[in-house]
């Protein structure tokens, strides 16, 4: 298996390319702040997951990783909340994409809490 095939991962890309379609309608004057924000916040999603893909032969490293990756997701909430409250967003497209959000941290805390799923072997010292 290749962590583009982890449905944590699928989701995460989606959603932080729907994200990236969306921001392009933000006003310019937010283009180094709340846009740069939430674009990089939700493909770090992404990225966490792969590396914690590749490092699951050292299970610390596996759950900081994911750990770090639905610290990120937490954070596209915040900004897509500021989205919405600035208005930006539709209240339509908010709950779309913050349900998306929820969806991605359940499967990031079920990763974390079922690492040998994932190719995690613990060792005994």
């Amino acid at each position: 298996m290749n962590f583009t095939e982890l449905k944590a991962y699928q989701l995460g890309f989606e959603l932080a390319m729907e994200i990236f379609e969306i921001s392009k309608n933000f006003p310019k004057v937010e283009t180094y702040s709340l846009i740069d924000q939430i674009r990089r916040s939700s493909r770090s999603v992404c990225a966490q997951i792969a590396e914690a893909y590749r490092v699951r032969q050292y299970p610390a490293h596996f759950e900081s990783k994911l750990a770090t990756a639905d610290a990120e997701n937490s954070e596209t909430q915040v900004w897509l909340q500021f989205s919405l409250k600035c208005g930006y967003l539709e209240e339509s497209a908010y709950h779309i994409l913050h349900r998306k959000s929820k969806e991605i941290g359940k499967l990031l805390g079920f990763m974390i809490r079922n690492p040998q799923k994932f190719g995690v072997i613990k060792r005994n010292k």
